[in-house]
């Protein structure tokens, strides 16, 4: 594992933290990794390395950023625009397809599944998408991440309408605080209006949800999102594993069952 910081001239300029794994024995390609979004990050750090210590100890480079005014990387959150993290995995693609050969497949999770299926539709060269957990649309996600600001503010005895608040405050250009993040409202309308679209086809993406209960099956909210893939001429691998939550669970946990059907499940996909 290398851990590096990569120069941005762009803005918001400065650098981004890149932890890389590099591939061991014959190369096979790379994968980067595109993270949720706020303490979802934070919580899937540690699921995020031992899958990518996996999948480099069979062949792959795995490149784990963290995105424009996240982590250790340069800008802060209020000033980031969607198009930074789009940007950020593309510079990412690039770095690896520099360096390694063999194909590329963006690996996300949660928000990351948007933010990499956007870079996709700027890149026709990126077919290969590995999904964990996604959302048909960000403006779930944005409900969600606000409504951590209304369970604070019950708990304190305020009034209901909070959510309705924040999303008044960032519709006129105010940035808000939420669980220790602080929002910036183009950031929040980037996530607001982002959706699971598909590219251009043909490709391949690998759907993975996660559930404690097998009789559960896929979430049908993303029944929808699948066959809008398929109509774009998209081959679409979906499937649960069984596993906690790892990405909102209140201790660090880790859903071994996914981590070790996904190598298998990639090199199905490039031996065909």
């Amino acid at each position: 594992m290398d851990t590096f910081f990569l120069p941005v001239d762009a803005v918001p300029a400065g650098q981004r933290l890149l932890v890389c794994h590099a591939a061991k024995g014959p190369a096979r390609g790379g994968v980067v990794y595109v993270p949720p979004f706020a303490e979802e990050m934070n919580k899937s750090r540690r699921m995020a390395a031992l899958q990518a210590r996996a999948l480099a100890a069979a062949g792959w480079t795995v490149l784990l950023p963290d995105l424009a005014g996240c982590g250790d990387s340069s800008g802060e959150l209020a000033e980031v625009h969607w198009h930074d993290w789009v940007a950020d995995v593309q510079r990412c693609v690039a770095w690896l397809r520099q360096r390694r050969e063999g194909p590329v497949w963006l690996w996300g999770l949660r928000l990351g599944c948007l933010i990499a299926a956007d870079a996709a539709r700027h890149d026709p060269t990126l077919r290969r998408l590995l999904f964990w957990q996604p959302p048909a649309a960000g403006k779930t996600l944005l409900q969600q991440f606000l409504r951590l600001r209304m369970a604070s503010a019950l708990e304190q005895g305020a009034h209901r309408g909070v959510v309705e608040k924040l999303r008044a405050q960032l519709a006129a250009g105010e940035c808000i605080q939420v669980a220790g993040y602080e929002l910036g409202p183009a950031l929040a309308q980037g996530i607001d209006a982002a959706a699971l679209r598909a590219p251009a086809g043909p490709g391949l993406v690998i759907w993975r949800e996660v559930t404690r209960d097998p009789s559960d099956g896929l979430a049908p909210a993303g029944q929808a999102t699948r066959a809008q893939w398929a109509q774009a001429s998209w081959t679409v691998d979906a499937g649960i594993r069984i596993g906690p939550a790892f990405w909102q669970t209140t201790e660090v946990e880790v859903a071994p069952a996914l981590i070790e059907t996904q190598l298998p499940e990639l090199e199905s996909v490039e031996a065909r």
